[in-house]
């Protein structure tokens, strides 16, 4: 799961997004309905390669819970690498060919394009219209609409973040999971004096140090905090923001992050947490499949323990609002959709989310009625924590443009490293939110 993951998070900084040129061309493009109202002969879906796992419980549910459905309007699944995916999904657009299914954008712009010019299927009135729309998870529900300012995408996939931690090492120290962020800091240090590095993270791709600095963010100024600034009411250069990034380098000066932080990757990283070398691991629950993995765990999963990012004294925000994603999530074709369609969606809905915990141990944005087999404790701990969770937030590039994006994760290095300033760090997004 986590390698889908990754693979969407790293592209998002390469996306082919809808400029305001190829707006304009799909707008006009779709606007005609030349194609418009065709019945689909197919359950098409377009999807990246790399998405195993939606491909293959969808093939599963077409040969069991769903075969009815399949039997009337065959599932057929074209794959393109995730590079291409955005790229296809404009020139089906422009000629009023989507399939009936079509992976959402690199970032929520295309997906917003689209809508507007009457491709995308409005899934709440239509899920809602089926009757299925409780089988959903109100978490899941939240962060689509957070990322699309509507819920127009099927959340195949579904992951919360958080801190892992090592139990045994904070017991040897006599730590308690932190729940305030001056609790968190003093945790780092003890583990510091004791030879171990508090924090694992992969700095060579930014991302991860990046959400400490939304997770900081979110408890002080509280979930909206990132929407303020796409919105344009907040600046990323305002005290209050600088703040956060601030508090996240100085975590990296107290050398919180180990050494070498800028050179570390996503696996090392994982290793570093899986070995006993770091305490903690900020990460989404993509890293399941590492945890669940007797070879590569060698602390045993049982000595995983997850906490949310925790408050920030006089902050806004709370520790039962958790940063979500959907992965690449998946849209639904407007003007192919009628009755057979509408039968599928009605199925997935229903079956997806137990299905896909039983036969692939992933946890999706549905809920999971019926069997989901005996899960591994922290798969179960993860998809309590979403049964739980009725607002979700954003990871920090979510609502960016391509290059502000690409700007923070390149400079998330330097700036726990000190060699870039926390207000130029800021400084340099915000200057491409304003010329993006």
């Amino acid at each position: 799961m986590h390698n889908t993951l990754r693979n969407t998070l790293r592209t998002r900084r390469v996306a082919l997004v809808a400029t305001a040129a190829t707006s304009a061309l799909l707008l006009s493009a779709c606007g005609g309905g030349s194609g418009a109202g065709s019945a689909a002969k197919e359950f098409s879906l377009t999807i990246n390669d790399d998405n195993h796992i939606v491909q293959q419980e969808l093939t599963t549910l077409g040969k069991g819970a769903c075969a009815a459905q399949d039997k009337a309007l065959p599932l057929k699944i074209q794959t393109l690498p995730i590079g291409n995916v955005d790229q296809k999904v404009q020139l089906l657009a422009g000629q009023n060919a989507l399939p009936v299914q079509f992976a959402a954008g690199g970032t929520p712009q295309l997906t917003k394009t689209l809508d507007k010019a009457g491709q995308v299927l409005d899934l709440e009135k239509t899920l809602k219209d089926l009757g299925v729309w409780d089988d959903l998870q109100p978490a899941a529900i939240k962060t689509v609409e957070n990322l699309y300012g509507k819920f127009n995408v099927m959340p195949y996939q579904f992951n919360i973040e958080g801190i892992w931690y090592n139990k045994k090492l904070f017991a040897d120290q006599h730590v308690a999971p932190p729940t305030t962020y001056d609790q968190l800091v003093a945790a780092a240090a003890k583990f510091k004096g004791a030879g171990v590095t508090p924090f694992a993270a992969d700095g060579k791709d930014g991302w991860p140090l990046t959400r400490l600095i939304s997770g900081y963010l979110y408890r002080e100024l509280g979930p909206d905090a990132l929407q303020a600034v796409a919105d344009g009411k907040a600046k990323l250069t305002d005290p209050a923001y600088v703040k956060a990034a601030q508090a996240v380098a100085d975590l990296g000066k107290a050398g919180y992050f180990g050494q070498g932080v800028g050179s570390i990757d996503y696996d090392t990283a994982t290793q570093q947490f899986l070995t006993g070398k770091a305490a903690m691991f900020y990460m989404g629950s993509w890293a399941l499949g590492d945890f669940n993995d007797k070879t590569k765990n060698r602390i045993g999963a049982d000595n995983v323990g997850f906490m949310p990012f925790p408050t920030v004294a006089g902050g806004k925000g709370s520790a039962d609002q958790i940063p979500a994603n959907v992965g690449l999530p998946v849209a639904v074709s407007a003007k192919s959709y009628d009755a057979k369609v509408g039968d599928w969606l009605t199925c997935i809905t229903k079956n997806y989310g137990a299905a896909s915990l039983k036969d692939q141990g992933t946890v999706s944005g549905f809920k999971p009625n019926g069997d989901t087999g005996t899960l591994p404790p922290l798969t179960q701990t993860v998809q309590d924590t979403i049964s739980k969770t009725t607002t979700s937030t954003l990871w920090f590039e979510a609502l960016f443009n391509t290059k502000a994006t690409e700007t923070s994760q390149t400079n998330a290095a330097p700036l726990v490293t000190g060699s870039l300033s926390a207000k130029d760090f800021m400084q340099k997004i915000q200057t491409d939110l304003d010329n993006g």
